[in-house]
């Protein structure tokens, strides 16, 4: 149920604010809008105020703002056959007007984004982590990629293929939107003399974005935020503010790993190396077996900032604009062949996350929605018939050509942008899909 009303709510927010762009700005031009529902056909609830119908549709997928002459078959046509055009009708405003109609869909989308992600950063304020940290090497995992290509603690990675990175966040990213097991260089840094290798990512088993790694990890670890009293870490010695570094030898970086290093023990006696000052300790401790837990919260190291409004703002555009990056980064891998078309979402894993990320918190989900609403609006300005940019983009072609072209041509042009489209629908849906366990075991051929 969570994860049904996080994906309402997301995907609704999504869709009202990008359609809601396309009703002002045709309202603002002149053009008179016939409909503007959320979600498609067939319509559930209507209603009807001046010349416009609102409506929710049954399938909460989308949604659509529908204009007088918009379409060619809305056009009337006097008894010679010629298109007769309206004042008020889409079709006979100018380029110009055309094109705010047409872009402020995507517009609203990012705005959203900078607005949601600012919201978030002034209530919550913003952590400096070893992520914002150059990428020096702490340790190599045995048998990774990193150890085969010779990398030791105290490298300093200097780029990916040809991608410079500056921080663990760009290091992270440039691994993660390359194909695995596909061979690319690696440059670093030692003791002043610059090093190329090359290097294989690999995918971690049973990944289901098939997120490419290398394993590096920086000299970086959590540390006990908070013990449950009389569960099995207090009873074992554990306290608040204790490093924890390893479990049975492998080195912990991120506090997600513990949980996971101790859910992987299924209940056994599992043997902890946490640094309490100058010390360090060796802690057996024994997860309760109905709950594979035991009973500390840990925190990545962080330096936290309150912000101003200002600098909220400022944070938010530095974030999406690192986003924005990211995005266009994956979009060109996806054309050169070196991202993985796994690591793209359809509806039902956009629908996952949400509810995974709901789980966590509010401010998760609303940092996840303001990642896929920036997605969403430049995602809808590609060059790609159907989409907004589509129609920008044949708007821009009979600009050049200073003709507008046939009806015909228009239809072929959108016709093979619905093609491409439903082509990655296809591929988005079936990744969906092989991410659920028991229909990925109906798949013999995978």
């Amino acid at each position: 149920m969570t994860t049904l009303l996080a994906f309402a709510f997301v995907l609704g927010v999504l869709v009202f604010v990008h359609e809601l762009g396309h009703f002002l700005a045709a309202k603002r031009v002149g053009i008179r809008v016939l409909k503007f529902q959320l979600g498609f056909n067939p319509t559930i609830i209507s209603f009807r105020r001046g010349d416009t119908e609102y409506g929710i549709g049954a399938l909460p997928l989308g949604g659509y703002v529908k204009m007088a002459g918009e379409a060619p078959e809305d056009v009337e046509v006097d008894e010679n056959g010629r298109p007769v055009h309206h004042p008020d009708e889409f079709m006979s405003r100018s380029k110009w007007e055309r094109f705010q109609v047409l872009i402020m869909g995507p517009v609203m989308n990012i705005v959203l984004a900078l607005v949601v992600v600012a919201f978030v950063k002034y209530h919550v304020g913003a952590f400096k982590s070893f992520a914002d940290e150059p990428p020096i090497v702490g340790a190599t995992r045995t048998g990774s990629p990193a150890e085969r290509a010779g990398i030791v603690s105290g490298d300093r990675i200097l780029s990916i293929g040809d991608r410079r990175v500056d921080t663990w966040r760009q290091f992270f990213l440039a691994v993660a939107t390359r194909s695995p097991n596909r061979e690319t260089s690696i440059a670093f840094e030692r003791q002043g003399e610059i090093l190329e290798r090359k290097i294989t990512p690999v995918a971690q088993p049973g990944d289901r974005f098939e997120v490419a790694d290398v394993g590096v990890v920086p000299n970086a670890h959590p540390h006990v935020s908070y013990l449950s009293p009389g569960e099995p870490a207090e009873k074992a010695g554990f306290k608040v503010g204790d490093v924890i570094l390893a479990i049975n030898g492998q080195p912990i970086i991120f506090a997600d790993e513990l949980h996971g290093a101790i859910v992987k023990g299924h209940g056994a006696s599992i043997r902890v190396l946490v640094a309490r000052g100058e010390e360090r300790l060796s802690i057996d401790v024994v997860a309760r077996p109905e709950t594979g837990l035991i009973g500390l919260r840990p925190v990545d190291e962080a330096t936290h900032f309150d912000l101003n409004p200002w600098q909220a703002v400022r944070a938010s555009i530095d974030e999406n604009l690192e986003n924005a990056t990211l995005i266009g980064q994956t979009l060109v891998g996806l054309l050169k062949r070196e991202t993985s078309p796994k690591q793209l979402m359809g509806p039902i894993g956009i629908a996952q996350m949400a509810g995974e990320t709901a789980a966590i918190s509010l401010v998760a989900l609303f940092n996840y929605m303001a990642m896929i609403s920036l997605n969403l609006g430049l995602v809808n300005l590609l060059p790609i018939p159907v989409l907004d940019g589509g129609h920008i983009f044949i708007m821009a072609l009979e600009g050049v050509a200073r003709r507008d072209f046939s009806v015909r041509l228009k239809e072929k042009m959108l016709l093979a942008g619905l093609v491409l489209i439903l082509m990655l629908m296809v591929t988005v849906i079936y990744n969906d899909l092989t991410r659920i366990a028991w229909i990925e075991r109906l798949m013999p051929w995978r």
